[in-house]
């Protein structure tokens, strides 16, 4: 076993992986030559003096401002309606939250990583993926960009915004708090682990034969998930959006469960960190 690049070396783990039936001899070579970044340090003080740093916070404000602007004017387009039939639906509303989340992670994800949800963030945070400098900093950039989005909706059409709510999340009549909670946990763990999945450098470099878009998953569970929980919550699984509608919105039924729409996203996050890196990627158990 001597030299061999194993994954998890555990006694009830003797047989070594497989590679999928066709895989390319190129692709075999990839995958053995793979080797583990090493995680990113906490505090990384010289990012402070890169205009990258700038640059990828920017991004996030931008990304994160366009996402409010156009999910709240559609979702205060289905709310306005008397005929839900003449409005594009909580289909709609669905697809243009996960086709916006599509948009935006293909337009930044080279530049800060098109993550757009302080919830992603905390969850690439506990993986060593980020610093804490550039988390602490994408966030604030994240909920200042949702603030001036929902802002904006609000100065274009302030009397729809206050008569329909905002956009703001609320958990809806005849859910309980536990509910609303486990609902945000679930949908931002399956958003953070697709997140994870498709952007985890070993599986590309594995699976390299196999051509994979990473926003496009990624904006498809968004999607998924507000098809699930837009009856419950009205889909938070982004404590930005959330804080930003509320915010601007600024009545008492918005903050009433506020802290569900920040507690649920970051439990979910969590998980989905100890999830991929402890079982997907087994990086505790990694031969030294």
């Amino acid at each position: 076993m001597e030299g061999r690049d194993e994954d998890v070396r555990v006694g009830a783990n003797r047989f070594e992986e497989r590679q999928p039936i066709g895989t390319a001899a190129q692709t075999q070579i990839a995958a053995k030559d793979y080797r583990e970044p090493a995680p990113a340090p906490l505090v990384e003080a010289g990012e402070l003096r890169s205009w990258s740093f700038y640059r990828a916070g920017i991004a996030e404000f931008v990304a994160t401002f366009l996402f409010l602007y156009v999910t709240i004017l559609t979702v205060m387009g289905v709310a306005k309606s008397p005929n839900k039939c003449n409005t594009v639906g909580v289909q709609g509303i669905a697809w243009a939250f996960g086709g916006m989340i599509f948009a935006l992670v293909y337009c930044t994800a080279g530049i800060s990583g098109g993550h757009i949800n302080p919830a992603v963030t905390f969850g690439l945070l506990l993986a060593r993926k980020l610093s804490l400098t550039r988390a602490i900093f994408y966030i604030i950039m994240q909920c200042l960009g949702a603030i001036s989005g929902a802002a904006v909706v609000k100065a274009f059409e302030n009397a729809q915004f206050v008569t329909v709510g905002g956009g703001a999340n609320t958990i809806n009549a005849g859910y309980s708090k536990t509910a609303g909670l486990g609902a945000e946990i679930m949908g931002t763990f399956l958003l953070v682990y697709t997140v994870f999945s498709a952007t985890d450098a070993k599986r590309n470099a594995r699976d390299s034969h196999v051509p994979m878009l990473a926003p496009l998953p990624i904006g498809f569970a968004v999607f998924l998930v507000h098809l699930a929980t837009i009856p419950i919550t009205g889909t938070g699984i982004n404590p930005a959006r959330s804080l930003g509608a509320a915010l601007v919105y600024n009545r008492h039924q918005a903050w009433h469960d506020h802290w569900v729409f920040w507690a649920g996203p970051l439990i979910g996050a969590a998980l989905a960190a100890l999830y991929h890196q402890t079982v997907i990627r087994a990086i505790p158990f990694k031969s030294r």
